[in-house]
């Protein structure tokens, strides 16, 4: 490997992507990094991506990029489907690998990924960045050094801002539950895995999951299209140490509360709260009462927290830079800090029980499966 890690992104549209938003301004202020190549499935784009962003390599191909030697890392910033067409050949060319977040089309997939990534003995992250937010880290070591005493339980209610009334054309694939990428496995997705990262995983978990909206306007048209993704989520259940949890996103943006996350103890209780449920890229905002305390109060996050320079941009980049860092020890000191696949079978299994929780009316665990 060269002195700094040579990233090559899979999905670098330079007028509409979430690299555009997110990766490539972390990776501008990050100095383990090197952008060195991009991909789109256009020579047209690639080249406008390649000229904008000033990167050397650019492709019409995802094999010419994956297998290039002066490629070191793999970004896989598209649309969900193909991600496991992607991932498997970057992983089959024996490079590291962060795919955005699901990792798969459903359990299957992440699984299979996950495997060829442990044959390959590759280095791996999944783009699951709210583990990496200041705020959820400030969360679970409050919890873990006792700040609430025995958590009693947690309850959540947010809005996933997508899946409302109206869709974005670009975005109309997210309304067909057949993409995988929806309010269950995106915005609650991400949600539940900050959740158990910071109190652990279900024991057990019940569901309902439904469509009230089964058509959905085509923003700026007078065109609608019919909806079978989810556009409300609700898992209630018991953690492993027997907490009670009670979870509900709803599709769109509600004019009353769109984030509000309680967690209440023996001894103190924590409130996160935001403009929305995606904490893996909103600002969130923290407070906190024990002990004699008779309301919350605003707390501090110490700079601890903060991992990426200071000079990173707010908002999208902030926590795809956290994790970035992350990574960057990962794959040049040997530690464990970012999220590899495997992190992410665990939490497509959760997703998978959810949903088979919602089909069958049955309570569903998912930790004891091989």
């Amino acid at each position: 490997m060269a002195d700094t890690i040579r990233v090559g992104i899979i999905g670098a549209n330079p007028e509409r992507s979430w690299a555009l938003r997110a990766h490539i301004p972390a990776l501008a202020v990050l100095p383990q990094y090197t952008l060195q190549a991009v991909s789109t499935s256009r020579r047209e784009s690639a080249d406008a991506a390649a000229k904008k962003f000033h990167v050397p390599l650019a492709f019409d191909s995802h094999t010419d990029l994956v297998t290039h030697p002066e490629v070191d890392l793999v970004v896989v910033s598209v649309k969900v489907p193909f991600h496991h067409t992607l991932v498997m050949a970057a992983l089959e060319a024996g490079k590291a690998v962060f795919c955005e977040w699901p990792l798969g089309n459903g359990l299957q997939e992440a699984m299979e990924m996950a495997a060829l990534a442990r044959q390959k003995n590759v280095c791996t992250a999944v783009g699951l960045q709210a583990r990496f937010a200041p705020v959820i880290n400030r969360v679970r070591d409050l919890v873990a050094q006792g700040y609430v005493g025995k958590v009693l339980s947690t309850s959540v209610v947010g809005s996933g801002l997508a899946y409302g009334e109206f869709v974005e054309r670009p975005n109309a694939y997210l309304i067909d539950k057949a993409n995988g990428a929806n309010l269950l496995t995106i915005a609650s997705g991400h949600f539940l895995d900050a959740m158990c990262y910071c109190l652990g995983e279900f024991a057990e978990l019940s569901a309902t999951l439904a469509t009230r909206r089964p058509h959905v306007k085509i923003a700026k048209s007078d065109e609608s299209l019919s909806a079978t993704s989810p556009d409300h989520v609700t898992v209630h259940g018991t953690l492993q140490d027997g907490a009670v949890a009670s979870f509900h996103f709803r599709g769109g943006q509600s004019r009353g509360t769109n984030l509000l996350w309680e967690i209440n103890g023996t001894d103190g209780d924590l409130l996160v709260t935001g403009a929305g449920g995606h904490v893996q890229m909103l600002e969130l905002t923290l407070q906190g009462g024990q002990g004699k305390d008779t309301a919350l109060a605003p707390l501090t996050i110490p700079q601890e927290y903060h991992w990426a320079p200071a000079e990173t941009p707010a908002g999208f980049p902030f926590n795809v830079a956290q994790l970035y860092v992350r990574l960057a020890s990962d794959m040049q000191k040997g530690t464990r800090f970012s999220l590899p696949f495997e992190a992410a079978v665990v939490r497509h299994r959760m997703i998978a029980a959810i949903q088979k929780a919602a089909d069958t009316g049955e309570r569903q665990t998912y930790l004891s499966e091989a």
